[in-house]
Order: structure tokens, then C-alpha cells, then sequence
């Protein structure tokens, strides 16, 4: 029997023989942690630098970043590159698994736009993926006033 079967059958997927823990719990250790989406939605927008994270994510200090992306790169989401110049870079990357985490990301900015409007957007109106520009809403600064 599949996963997809037990799933169909009400049965709850963490209670599947051979399982170690919960698939929903592992992904949440992984990426749950404050700050991490925000890092990987920033990454997904192309930002690879310590400095762009810092200056586009609120309340995020280099202290939280720095821990953020030490784990990042343990749990194998992104990769530290070192340019050897002077002054030195350091830049962040994806792994292929880092990527992977893009279509978690859009359906978790879907459900806040369909079912959290009044809290997403100005008018207050649910919206569809499909309805919003995804270039915009992955760097978009929610706190921005203009």
C-alpha cells in the first residue's frame, strides 16, 4: 500500500510502519525555525549575500543570521561559497534540496492569500497564486508603507 493510499484511507501518515518520525514534523525542525523561510524566500530572489538578508528582512539581527545559515547549510539547503579577493566574500547558495523547498513556499503564500487576505493585503481580498505576480510577492517587503 502507498503512502498516497494510507493517506485516502484517513489513516494519519506518521503512524506508517517503518517511519521514524512524522514527515510534517521533520520538514518543520528543518525550516520551522524563525527567520528561515524569510531567509529562503529571500534566496529564492536571488539575494546571496549576509548583508542583503540583514537589510531586507525586519527584525532579523546577525546574530540570528548567522545561526540561521550555520543549520541551513547542516539540514543541506544552501552552500557557504568563499571568494578568496580582498576583501574576502562570502556568499549563500541553494543546494538542489534548498530549491526543492520552492514549491513549499508557494503553496504556503497561497494559503495565507486565499484564506488571510485581510492580513495579506490592502483590500482585503482572497487572491489565488495563480492572481498574484510570484516575482513580487517573493521580495515584496510586507512592512513597506509606500
Amino acid at each position: 500500500m502507498t503512502h498516497w493510499q494510507l493517506l485516502q484511507n484517513e489513516d494519519i501518515l506518521y503512524r506508517i510502519e517503518g517511519m521514524k518520525r512524522c514527515p510534517l514534523d521533520n520538514t518543520s525542525r528543518i525550516i520551522g525555525k524563525k527567520f528561515t523561510l524569510l531567509i529562503l524566500r529571500n534566496m529564492m530572489s536571488n539575494q546571496t549575500k549576509f548583508t542583503q538578508f540583514i537589510e531586507s528582512i525586519e527584525g532579523l539581527n546577525p546574530k540570528t543570521l548567522s545561526s540561521r545559515l550555520k543549520e541551513m547549510e547542516k539540514n543541506g539547503l544552501v552552500y557557504r561559497k568563499v571568494y578568496h579577493q580582498t576583501p574576502i566574500r562570502i556568499e549563500y547558495y541553494l543546494t538542489e534540496k534548498g530549491k526543492a523547498l520552492k514549491t513549499v513556499l508557494d503553496h504556503m503564500a497561497g494559503f495565507s492569500a486565499r484564506y488571510c487576505p485581510k492580513d495579506i493585503f490592502k483590500d482585503g481580498k482572497p487572491r489565488t497564486l495563480q492572481q498574484i505576480d510570484k516575482n513580487t510577492y517573493w521580495y515584496e517587503d510586507v512592512h513597506d508603507t509606500k
